[in-house]
């Protein structure tokens, strides 16, 4: 007979974590250019060992199937561009160490993208709300642990744009965990480590931020790759680290 305390009749719940936000959540890491080659960049195809995969972590595939993860973990979402090394390998593989489970991961970053492109009613954003409700349709042991964001230098070119970005996050904030019905979902959002001319007032914004349950990490001082814009694969190995040192030292206590 099976009782409360045998694993099988209580087995440890799947950690969904949603990565969203631009390129540098996809991952850029290992991106190389190829002059006289079509395409102009190629990734070059290096997993460290932070970024390795393991059977306990699997990835949410555009045909929306659970699938062993591995890199580059935004291959099949983020398709117009080359997909390389991004941090949320090395998160998985720092936090499954504390976390007795499978985890969860559901990419959902686009390179390129404007935080308005990620309001509500517009397809990235609800191709992400879709996403993640399929992920844990019909899976009583699945839980939305955290969205890990990354996401604004798109919102540095203009000004406008760099001061409307406070309040589109807030929105986006609010409209992600109404949707979701997950009124405190826990948000780790990353301040910017490069942009354009205006990339001081959204990272202002970003750290401005005051909602509870969210908190913001800084990237800058992360190195970059040649095109100043993308954190090479150290500082995503970096980053990783960052995402997981967060989430286990906050929300984990307050779970």
């Amino acid at each position: 007979m099976e009782t409360d305390s045998d694993p099988k009749a209580n087995p440890p719940k799947r950690q969904i974590f949603i990565l969203s936000g631009q390129s540098n959540m996809g991952g850029r890491g290992g991106v190389i250019k190829t002059p006289h080659h079509t395409p102009n960049k190629r990734w070059n195809g290096i997993v460290p060992p932070e970024c390795s995969p393991d059977p306990s972590i699997l990835r949410f595939s555009a045909a929306l199937k659970w699938e062993q993860a591995h890199e580059p973990l935004h291959y099949d979402i983020d398709t117009k561009k080359v997909c390389g090394i991004g941090p949320a390998m090395v998160f998985a593989n720092a936090i499954r160490k504390s976390v007795p489970s499978e985890i969860g991961l559901v990419p959902c970053a686009v390179g390129g993208t404007a935080i308005k492109e990620w309001a509500r009613g517009e397809e990235l954003y609800e191709n992400m709300v879709k996403r993640v409700k399929e992920s844990v349709k019909g899976d009583e042991i699945a839980e939305i642990k955290a969205l890990l964001w990354f996401q604004g230098e798109s919102d540095t070119l203009k000004e406008d744009d760099a001061e409307a970005y406070k309040l589109n996050m807030e929105n986006f904030i609010h409209n992600v965990r109404q949707d979701l019905d997950l009124p405190s979902l826990p948000i780790i959002q990353v301040a910017l480590a490069s942009g354009f001319e205006y990339i001081e007032k959204v990272r202002e914004a970003q750290k401005g931020i005051n909602i509870p349950n969210v908190i913001c990490i800084d990237a800058k001082g992360l190195q970059l790759n040649e095109d100043n814009l993308h954190l090479n694969t150290e500082s995503q190995i970096k980053l990783g680290h960052m995402l997981a040192e967060a989430f286990i030292n906050v929300y984990q206590k307050i779970n």
